[in-house]
């Protein structure tokens, strides 16, 4: 006999609670093996894969792309094991009628799990299921079709009106046929009255399209209608000035930027301060290294080299701050965090035991970790842990910047461009390579004598690269 198993969106890690999702890998109706990935979804760190932990055929989905889901909340249905008659579960008719039956009647399946787990997500057992009201699948041309998304329904709990062909509204002391956080966010920042809105999808359902139609709707009824006489040009204006603004939701990395930064400001007061270095030795340093042959050198590799460096001399800096304990935490290992611009953000990737690396092997990591966020695929556990970060804004053809320290960390430094610029080189003008370096520093973890002895210490090794033979 068939079994309808749950599969919830599983918690993802680091203190993330929702997920939106990016691209669905799996139709409905289609056959999938234990640990399948089937569904991409983004978090407020990266883009990932959601491997389902049960074997089976999919008969719902919950959520479009796009649609913003918690933790906990219903991915899809898989029906595992087979039919009455022998056939595999949702092959024919037997997929719409074993799983409307298995949900009424509140049946748990008993199967087991795949074992692997995602973060404090288990799989050794079925969850625990409310009573569930499932529509009996309809048949179009000789074939079931796959089932509407299951809802939840407690005794308890009114009932929306029922549909009609053309769809139907919410009853006024009813529940509104909504189920994505998305589209309740999108009505409530522009003032639209769900229950006065005729849903387009299954059973009634709202969603997003019909929002955005019914505002469209809304901005050309508003709109002053210029052939009439006497139209009151006043009473249309706040619907012209709404027409004409754009809002962009703060969610995923935009909105786990946004937070971050916020709090930096918050709770941390950062000083900056900077310095002005000849780079032309470090630059021809590098030629000659890669002149030698192997592996390429970059740029990025031989500062995050002095950056190690510079916090074995000056380790207040590779530190935090425990504001409950009032404590200042310091860190004998350096992550080395370092800024990458991608299509969907600022990311921040953690090079890990960067104090213990050379500057081939950080050139190789800081490659391998660039690409990993162009495509969207680093884990959350490579974009945390960091306790010190490296951000070249130079990249952008800027000289110099006060970034924002990276929150919990105590300190970055920032980078501009390395451009030719006059400079008084042993006691005469000459054309050099000049680069802006520049430290941003939590004041509660040192005071501007370290801040400035890490910057100059950065800046005599970015002017004399033989300064690192001494920690070598």
């Amino acid at each position: 006999m068939a079994q309808v198993l749950e599969f919830k969106l599983p918690d993802l890690g680091e203190g993330l609670t929702e997920a939106e999702i990016v691209r669905w890998l799996v139709e409905v109706g289609d056959v999938v093996a234990v640990d399948q990935p089937v569904v991409e979804v983004e978090t407020a760190k990266a883009m990932v894969e959601v491997p389902c932990p049960y074997g089976g055929v999919v008969t719902a989905r919950f959520g479009t792309e796009g649609t913003e889901l918690p933790v906990g909340a219903p991915l899809l249905t898989v029906a595992v094991g087979e039919t009455a008659d022998g056939r595999p579960a949702g092959d024919g008719s037997g997929a719409g009628t074993d799983g409307a039956k298995d949900g009424a009647s509140g049946r748990e399946p008993a199967a087991e799990g795949s074992g692997n787990v995602l973060v404090g997500y288990g799989t050794s057992e079925a969850p625990a299921r409310r009573r569930r009201v499932r529509p009996t699948a309809p048949v179009v041309n000789g074939r079931p079709r796959a089932p509407e998304p299951v809802r939840e329904t407690r005794a308890d709990t009114p009932q929306a009106a029922p549909s009609t062909p053309a769809g139907r509204a919410a009853s006024a002391d009813g529940p509104v046929p909504v189920i994505s956080p998305l589209v309740r966010r999108l009505a409530r920042q522009n003032g639209l009255d769900l229950r006065k809105l005729t849903g387009s999808g299954p059973d009634g359902l709202i969603l997003r399209a019909d929002v955005e139609h019914a505002l469209r709707a809304a901005g050309t009824q508003d709109r002053p209608d210029t052939t009439t006489a006497g139209a009151a040009p006043a009473a249309a204006a706040p619907a012209a000035s709404t027409a004409s603004v754009t809002r962009v939701p703060l969610k995923g990395i935009r909105g786990a930027v946004a937070d971050k930064l916020s709090r930096s400001r918050t709770e941390i007061p950062d000083a900056t301060c900077w310095v002005d270095a000849d780079a032309t030795e470090l630059m021809r340093t590098r030629a000659a290294m890669n002149a030698a042959g192997g592996p390429k050198i970059s740029v990025l590799a031989l500062l995050a080299r002095i950056c190690t460096a510079a916090l074995a001399r000056f380790p207040e800096l590779n530190s935090s701050v425990d504001t409950e304990a009032r404590e200042i935490v310091r860190y004998a290992d350096v992550h080395l965090g370092f800024a990458a611009q991608t299509e969907r953000g600022l990311v921040v990737p953690v090079v890990r035991d960067a104090h213990a690396r050379d500057a081939e092997s950080l050139t190789a990591e800081f490659a391998r970790l660039t690409e990993a966020a162009r495509e969207g695929t680093l884990t959350p556990a490579q974009l945390t842990g960091g306790t010190f970060t490296l951000n070249n804004y130079g990249v952008f053809g800027v000289d110099g910047s006060t970034p924002i320290i990276n929150h919990p960390e105590a300190a970055m430094l920032g980078v501009g461009r390395i451009v030719a610029k006059p400079w008084v080189h042993e006691g005469e003008l000459a054309v050099r390579q000049v680069v802006q370096l520049s430290l941003t520093f939590d004041h509660r973890v040192c005071d501007g004598g370290t801040a400035g002895g890490f910057l100059r210490y950065v800046a005599d090794c970015v002017e004399q690269p033989a300064v690192l033979l001494r920690t070598l």
